[in-house]
């Protein structure tokens, strides 16, 4: 793809100096005969010329898969599929085997011609293919050996066929832009527009991206709730999934370990988040605030594994020995304390950054007035600058803790995997995002209520954190001040 990519750069780069040069030429060397200045007729030949091309690139790329999958499928035998529990598994083992043709070519195990006539005699084909470290699920029978060639076959053939139809678009943009560029052509709306469509597209992919999220979480989470009573999930009080049968899925002990965690990571991010902000915004020199700001917002590029072993080997074994065990209160180095006050550290440099944008878009003006009134910096502070930011520190805090609910590698290892209903902030407990980790992970068969209670609890999720997020927007919304 990346060969494919500069290709048509390269062609878009020529038209751009081709249709340049032919507008200049046309007005005879003097660019103030032309409509539109001279880098317009360059950039709307550079559109005309990748533009097209690569958005057939990009639909050829999302519907050949599909087209290939279902004729592949479609030449299984009927009654090879009718033999097997999942024809899905079926085409992911017909995929990885045509996968792991490619990388035998590449290292030189097969050519092209041999993999095409390889045959199930050849029991040492899987053998062959493990000791260059691609495994398949079972031995390779007939009938994927054969669809496993199609499949080849049919990707070729699509990789071909997109090559040509790509670049013969990209040439035909190039040549009828650069034909149609004369010194009297409106390059300057034409571009114009077609920046505009592109805006346009960008947003629209995100918004069907959001659209599309949302869509494939409702269809499973209804083939889910034909397999599992709705109210059980709801309001069940015990989470116990088993594969085998007799599976309790309720989602209540699961919630209560997500609220809890995210409650105890909100009492640390807050109040600290707040205090920094304060501190940077009205009482830090320059110099202090050119080193600590940075500082404290390098915990925002930190990965989550590294707070999540952090909670594990630090924070969760001091938590043990010097408060949990001393009081009573338990013996686990995992708990909701653990992960909470770790999500919480993570959660400061989000609350405080916010924060201190927020404080620092209150007008200077009125930080005069104040003064000029006799009050004190601390005065100000709480009864003139809080009061005017509170709304965009309240929004602050409530997206912080929509970050904080989907949190998951901090809670696997600070907090455990124990779904259960406890007030004890020393006990181990999980939360939604960890069971969906959980319920997807190994080998999931998509047709039992056990896999599908993902998409139910990812559901319940996105439902949860478009609320908060919403009422971070009304909060901001309604009670920001409007200042001249």
């Amino acid at each position: 793809m990346l060969w494919i990519l500069s290709v048509i750069a390269g062609l878009g780069l020529l038209g751009f100096l081709l249709g340049r040069g032919r507008a200049v030429a046309s007005a005879g060397g003097d660019v103030r005969l032309l409509h539109s200045l001279p880098t317009y007729y360059g950039l709307n030949v550079t559109l005309l010329t990748m533009v097209p091309a690569v958005l057939v690139l990009g639909i050829w790329l999302i519907i050949q898969p599909i087209v290939i999958n279902n004729a592949v499928t479609a030449s299984l035998p009927a009654d090879y599929l009718a033999q097997t529990d999942n024809p899905a598994l079926v085409m992911t083992e017909v995929r990885r085997l045509a996968s792991g043709f490619d990388v035998a070519v590449e290292r030189g195990l097969f050519t092209n011609p041999e993999v095409a006539t390889l045959d199930v005699t050849d029991d040492t084909i899987r053998d062959q293919l493990a000791g260059i470290g691609v495994a398949l699920g079972a031995d390779v029978s007939t009938e994927v050996l054969a669809a496993a060639q199609q499949f080849r076959v049919l990707a070729v053939t699509g990789r071909t066929w997109m090559l040509v139809v790509v670049f013969a678009l990209a040439v035909a943009g190039l040549g009828y832009a650069f034909l149609r560029t004369n010194k009297d052509q409106r390059a300057r709306n034409s571009v114009e527009r077609a920046i505009l469509g592109i805006l346009i597209a960008a947003s629209t992919l995100a918004i069907l991206t959001t659209v599309g999220i949302v869509l494939s979480m409702l269809w499973d989470t209804r083939n889910f709730f034909q397999l599992y009573p709705w109210q059980d999930f709801f309001f069940g009080l015990e989470w116990r999934p088993s594969f085998e049968g007799g599976s309790e899925l309720g989602l209540i002990p699961l919630l209560w370990g997500t609220m809890y965690i995210s409650f105890i990571a909100l009492l640390v991010a807050a109040p600290i988040g707040l205090f920094a902000a304060i501190y940077m915004a009205e009482y830090a020199s320059g110099r202090v605030r050119s080193v600590a700001k940075p500082l404290i917002e390098v915990l925002a590029g930190i990965p989550t594994i590294v707070y999540g072993l952090f909670a594990l080997i630090t924070v969760g074994p001091m938590l043990r020995d010097y408060f949990a065990q001393p009081l009573g209160l338990g013996d686990s180095s995992s708990s909701v304390m653990t992960a909470g006050i770790v999500m919480g550290i993570m959660l400061i440099p989000f609350v405080s950054s916010l924060s201190d944008d927020i404080i620092n878009a209150v007008p200077q003006s009125l930080r005069d007035g104040s003064y000029g009134l006799g009050a004190t910096r601390s005065e100000t502070i709480k009864q003139v600058i809080l009061p005017a930011a509170l709304p965009g520190i309240v929004g602050a805090v409530l997206l912080a803790a929509s970050r904080a609910i989907g949190e998951t590698m901090i809670v696997v290892l600070g907090a455990g995997a124990a779904a259960r209903l406890d007030l004890n902030p020393f006990e181990a407990m999980t939360t939604v995002t960890v069971k969906i980790v959980g319920q997807l992970t190994g080998d999931t068969d998509f047709s039992s209520p056990e896999a599908l209670v993902a998409f139910a609890l990812g559901l319940t999720l996105f439902v949860i954190t478009l609320c908060l997020n919403i009422v971070a927007l009304v909060v901001v919304r309604k009670y920001r001040e409007q200042y001249d």
